[in-house]
This record gives C-alpha cells, sequence and structure tokens, in this order.
C-alpha cells in the first residue's frame, strides 16, 4: 500500500502550492476526526493527502476520462465537469498509483457530492475538505463544532450550507445534492425522535 510520505510526494508535485497546502490541511483534519470516532487515522491521512488527485486537471479532460470509463452519472457532469474531479481522482488513483482499497475509493468519490448510505470515513473526508483552517465562509465555525459532535448532523448542515452557496451564486445543484440533503434530514430527523 501506498505510504503516507509517497503520497505527499505525488500530491506535490500534481497539485498547485495552494491546493497542495490545502490537501495537508485535509489531511490533518481528517486524522483528527478519526481519532475522536474510533476509525482508521491513517487511512483517513492518507485518502485526505489524496482526495483532490485530479482537481488539477482540465474539465475537458475530465469529461473525457470519465467518458471512457462509464465514470458519469448525471448530465449535470458534462455542464459542471469539475464534479468529475472525485470520481475521476478516486479512479486514477487507483489506476496511477496501485492503490485499490475500496474504502479509500469511495471516499475520495463521495468527497465533493455525498452520497447514500456513506461510511464515517466518507463523511470524515467530505467534512474536513469543508473545515479545513483555510477555508473560510459563514458558517464554517458551527460545522467545525458540528463535525467533532456528531456526524451525520454535521453532513446535513455542510449540505445545507453547499446547496445555499449554489443557490446563492445561482449554480447549478447536482440532483445528488438533493438526494443526499433529504437522506441526512431523515436520518437526523429520526435519531433526534
Amino acid at each position: 500500500m501506498l505510504n503516507e510520505q509517497d503520497a505527499i510526494n505525488v500530491i506535490r508535485f500534481r497539485l498547485s502550492a495552494r491546493r497542495f497546502q490545502h490537501s495537508l490541511d485535509v489531511a490533518r483534519v481528517a486524522r483528527d476526526m478519526a481519532r475522536h470516532y474510533g476509525v482508521d487515522s491513517d487511512k483517513a491521512y492518507l485518502t485526505g493527502i489524496l482526495h483532490d488527485y485530479a482537481k488539477g486537471i482540465p474539465g475537458s479532460e475530465l469529461l473525457a476520462i470519465a467518458e471512457a470509463n462509464q465514470l458519469l452519472e448525471e448530465e449535470i457532469e458534462r455542464e459542471v465537469p469539475d464534479l468529475l474531479h472525485a470520481p475521476v481522482g478516486a479512479f486514477l488513483v487507483n489506476k496511477e498509483l496501485g492503490l485499490h482499497d475500496e474504502e479509500i475509493m469511495q471516499a475520495i468519490r463521495y468527497h465533493t457530492l455525498g452520497a447514500i448510505g456513506m461510511t464515517e470515513l466518507d463523511k470524515i473526508i467530505y467534512l474536513a475538505d469543508m473545515i479545513e483552517p483555510g477555508r473560510d465562509y459563514p458558517g464554517m465555525q458551527r460545522l467545525s463544532c458540528l463535525a467533532f459532535r456528531e456526524l451525520d448532523e454535521a453532513m446535513l448542515f455542510g449540505i445545507e450550507s453547499t446547496i445555499k452557496y449554489c443557490l446563492d451564486a445561482k449554480r447549478i445543484l447536482h440532483p445528488r445534492s438533493i438526494e443526499v440533503w433529504n437522506y441526512f434530514l431523515k436520518t437526523v430527523k429520526e435519531v433526534s425522535c
């Protein structure tokens, strides 16, 4: 299996300096969250390092890779190909780095849009990506607190923040964002009843 230092070296040369720092910060937050929740912290750190593996790839290339490897789920991904950096990243980490850990691949695949039935590792990477120290947006402090208190509540708030951002910026919403919002809304309501 790829070790942390090898992953850091790969990412350092693959991403911009800003995106590289983001990946290091996501990895550190993911490790802290994993320790808090009793999840494999080394796996969380490695996933955090690798989560944006395909982030620097131009949209047209992301789309071509996704089409060639049956990674497209919705037509909207043709219009907003940057959404494909997560599934394409998981595919490329597997293919180019030979990392075959399905838990890591799934967490990378789901870190942008989330999914129904996410594992704790999936949620940790999704949330760590949103609360790493380089981020600054309304509600981030609350999300940070929730992320270390209750994962499903944090997911609900994180998805809500993303949807609000897209609405305010008049950006297209991916259908999965709505599905995942509904799923976590129902999950959190069931837990609180």
